[in-house]
């Protein structure tokens, strides 16, 4: 502890987890803690187990100090935290731009001194504020800042902080501290007992012993097998609540079923009950296990759950509907309505409507977790079956926007079992389709989704042709491992299902790949043309974006139309960044660093690879590393294909996501023909070019294939890749395609044929700005050149090809050109890297964004970083570019950039 503070008052930050069971310590820990620290700033939480179901309330309880300094925050942020703490209303902000907006909060206020939060009794915390604080431990590192939490049993938010396990005391702190509780001599052998069973637990030794008599203690026949010690404490405070009057007992019950413990909320309550205040005026009339100050508080945690839990279920419900009685309605409806749930006995339509009303106000809130609890109990007390059922729905909805899969199956039961009408049942399969795609990417989804849309067509259209486009998804995440609900049985319903007016460029989108896989490219490519436009103008909405926008670039590059790919992108980053939709902008970033890849900016590519892994680690958002294999792939590096094509594909056949493993093969291809191993990249790129041959990545493939086969004298096998590839230029003609083709139909020409093609190629290529499909031309032109013992024209393709690679940073490729060139003769050095202390890739983003004008807290905030982190890390950044201000960062960064020259 003395460690901790030490560290913050140096400007370090920490992050500490105490655990241990109950009694044995950790809130004494943690009050040595705040009485060492008197010169920082000291916030507290406790976690309280009847709050668990009220969204941000431990959160409310951290900060509630600190909400004067909203307005220092950046806009998005202030609004997050203002709408959770309901001091605005607003759209629910995501989660972890919540936890960005508390970063940014504690951050704002270590800026004048360094800054303690302790959060006691974590595992009683609410869900989204144990998350949100777990997001904010882990990512501190520059900042005054201390977070400990003390929880028996850390939740999962908290699994991978440093933790510190608090055990029990020495047996000769223990015997001291028995001696000092009792005064009572002790016989030796009955002493050491007491201490062997208490496993030198502080509480237990203070609390046990004062429910035996003195003849129980001397013979030391009281005790017992203490394999359950915290209930054993718990017990002994059951004990002492026998002693006192039946008002001072009710008092406690009160006082357990209300967590904030608001004094004047009590009295009012307790005024509803008959009961005298004089009991609270006084510990001796509580026996010292209820403290009145500020707020009313308990001597221990296990004295709060020991009066609820000893209590009758009557008594509970007459002290719940006394504190609902007590609350204000428009002051607090949401505790108003807990505590009426609480005390109903049986179902109760009224407190139904209010607990359905609260969830709305905790999803408004950003409490996605509270609301799908609140729906829950609602379900429980709904009187009229038809009522119960459809909450039974909206409440599985809620749950999986929370990620809850076990009540969302449970809840799915629960409406199964109740009156549906045609509407419903069609709702309930919908569920289950999402149910299903939500807990694993995999080959359940599709038929269930399929099923929900058939059944949706008649009774809402829309609804019907958006749940054909989401059973479309997952089909094609599902890929080959799909055993039924696949692509074509999607594309064939979705062929017949009505059209809806206005058309928007999603059903375009749907339109197009249904026909793709039904009546084939001629009818496909112009609608697949009008939604990737669509989906690039301005005529589309945020909603659709977001929710459709990846899959729009899939359109795109199927009819050969790069612009549209990279400015469809680039969108949703821009939407997903502005919305906080934390979850696709983890996917968007992927795509898009995948497209720019494409057009040859691998430093770009790099930067948002980085990004999107910030956000994976940040969010835990599941997203398969597509982007980084792709530019692995291409840079060359076999060894990074290879660990995350292992990665990928356990991850992928685990989750039944087929599309994955067709996606390591292409990789894999690729890779293999970089390095000139064209034998081993048949394998691959056949497998790749096979599976869903209708799509991109076989398309991408078969590129692969035709190369690898000829060069391995496999040409049948590139015939027939060839004679696919054209196919998809039948109905549409772009550079882009034109181009590809025309630089592998060269490699299966001859003589003046093959020149004209390969020229045609390069004019083409040249055209568009997919760099590194241009700088291949230049390369199997220069390869066929040379062949051709045309070694001065051979030079000038292959030197323009290894230009282009090294710029690029494809350096497998560049090294086959390079040895080409050697075989026709050109001195040309290896390319190495000078040595030095490279930055790393998470710096190399923070100094490419500074040097985009960025400041540390837009930094941070795209980062999941606090301004004075990005700050640290600017400051590495200079040491290691050797500048000293950020006006140096754009000579700095090129000249890095630019390091590889020849030796």
């Amino acid at each position: 502890m003395d460690g901790l503070i030490a560290a913050i008052r140096r400007g370090e930050s920490r992050a500490l987890v105490l655990r241990g069971e109950a009694g044995i310590g950790k809130t004494a820990l943690l009050q040595y803690l705040i009485e060492s620290a008197s010169d920082v700033t000291i916030v507290r939480a406790a976690g309280i187990e009847s709050e668990m179901e009220l969204a941000y309330a431990g959160l409310h309880q951290l900060c509630a100090s600190l909400l004067d300094r909203l307005e220092m925050l950046p806009e998005p942020q202030r609004q997050a935290l203002e709408t959770v703490f309901g001091l605005s209303c607003g759209a629910a902000p995501d989660p972890f731009l919540v936890g960005l907006a508390v970063l940014s909060l504690l951050s704002d206020v270590a800026d004048e001194r360094p800054l303690l939060c302790v959060v006691d009794d974590a595992q009683w915390l609410d869900q989204v504020s144990a998350l949100t604080l777990s997001f904010v431990a882990r990512r501190l590192l520059a900042d005054p800042v201390a977070i400990v939490f003390a929880a028996r049993e850390p939740g999962e938010g908290l699994q991978h902080l440093s933790e510190l396990e608090v055990n029990g005391l020495t047996d000769a702190d223990a015997r001291a501290l028995l001696g000092w509780s009792l005064q009572l001599k002790l016989d030796d052998r009955v002493r050491d007992r007491i201490i062997a069973e208490t496993h030198g637990n502080p509480l237990a030794l203070l609390e046990l012993p004062r429910r035996l008599t003195p003849a129980e203690l001397a013979s030391g026949l009281g005790f017992v097998d203490a394999h359950h010690l915290p209930e054993r404490v718990q017990q002994s405070f059951v004990r002492r609540l026998d002693g006192l009057s039946d008002d001072a007992r009710r008092m406690l019950l009160l006082a357990a079923a209300e967590p904030v413990g608001d004094l004047l909320l009590l009295l009012r309550a307790s005024e509803q009950l008959g009961i005298a205040i004089s009991v609270i005026d006084t510990e001796a009339e509580t026996d010292g296990l209820l403290a009145v100050g500020e707020r009313v508080t308990f001597r221990h945690p296990l004295v709060r759950s020991a009066v609820y839990r000893s209590a009758g279920a009557q008594e509970r419900r007459a002290v719940h509907l006394a504190l609902a009685q007590a609350t204000d309605r428009d002051v607090d409806p949401d505790r108003r309505a807990w505590h009426l749930a609480a005390a109903a006995a049986g179902p109760d339509e009224g407190v139904a409507r209010e607990l359905e009303q609260s969830a709305g106000r905790a999803q408004a809130r950003g409490g996605l977790t509270a609301a799908a609890a609140l729906l829950e109990r609602a379900v429980a007390l709904s009187a009229d079956p038809a009522r119960r059922t459809e909450r039974a729905l909206t409440a599985v909805g809620a749950s999986l926007n929370a990620g809850m899969f076990a009540p969302a199956r449970r809840l799915l039961t629960v409406a199964q079992a109740g009156p549906l009408d045609e509407l419903g049942r069609a709702r309930l399969e919908l569920l289950q389709g999402m149910a299903a795609y939500a807990e694993r990417r995999g080959s359940d989804a599709p038929p269930l989704l399929l099923r929900a849309a058939q059944a949706l067509e008649p009774l809402d259209p829309r609804l019907a042709r958006e749940t054909y486009l989401d059973a479309w998804v997952a089909a094609l995440f599902a890929g080959q491992l799909a055993t039924a609900g696949d692509l074509y049985d999607v594309s064939r319903e979705a062929r017949r299902a009505p059209s809806a007016e206005p058309t928007r460029p999603s059903d375009l989108l749907l339109d197009g790949f249904a026909l793709l896989l039904t009546d084939g490219r001629a009818a496909a490519t112009p609608v697949l043309q009008h939604a990737a436009t669509g989906f690039a103008g301005d005529g589309v909405t945020v909603e659709e974006v977001l929710r459709w926008g990846w899959l729009a670039t899939v359109g795109a590059v199927v009819v050969w139309d790069y612009e549209s790919c990279v400015a469809i992108a680039s969108r949703e980053v821009e939407l997903a960044r502005e919305h906080g939709a934390l979850t696709v902008l983890a996917v968007a970033l992927n795509i898009l660093a995948q497209a720019l890849a494409m057009g040859g900016e691998f430093g770009r590519a790099a930067q948002l690879i980085s990004e999107a892994d910030a956000v994976r680690e940040a969010t835990g958002t599941h997203v398969l590393q597509y982007g980084a294999l792709y530019l692995a792939a291409f840079s060359g590096r076999e060894a990074e294909v290879l660990t995350l094509s292992e990665a990928t594909v356990r991850e992928g056949i685990q989750g039944g996501q087929g599309t994955a493993v067709q996606y390591t093969w292409l990789a894999t291809a690729v890779a293999l023909n970089g390095s000139g191993r064209y034998r081993e990249a048949v394998a691959p790129a056949r497998d790749a070019s096979n599976t869903m041959p209708e799509l991109v990545v076989a398309g991408w493939a078969l590129t692969e294939l035709i190369e690898a086969g000829v060069r391995s004298g496999e040409t049948e096998l590139a015939h027939s890749a060839l004679e696919r590839l054209a196919e998809r230029n039948r109905y549409i003609a772009t550079d882009w395609g034109c181009g590809v083709e025309a630089r592998s139909r060269a490699l299966l020409a001859e003589g003046q044929s093959a020149e004209c093609l390969y020229r045609e190629a390069v004019e083409r290529l040249g055209r568009t700005p997919l760099r590194p499909e241009l700088a291949r031309a230049h390369l199997l032109y220069g390869e066929w050149l040379r062949r051709e013992n045309r070694r001065l024209d051979a030079r000038e393709q292959l030197g323009a090809a290894h230009n282009q690679f090294m710029a690029i940073g494809m350096e497998a490729f560049a090294e086959r050109a390079r040895m080409e060139l050697l075989a026709t003769g050109q001195k040309l050095r290896k390319w190495t890297a000078q040595t030095r202390d490279d930055l790393t890739a998470h710096e190399r983003q923070i100094a490419q964004l500074a040097c985009d004008g960025l400041s540390n807290p837009e930094i941070g905030a795209r980062l999941f970083l606090s301004p004075r982190t990005v700050e640290w890390h600017l400051r590495k950044v200079f040491g290691k570019l050797g500048i000293h201000r950020r006006r140096d960062l754009a000579d700095a960064l090129s000249g890095y950039d630019s390091e590889l020259r020849p030796a």
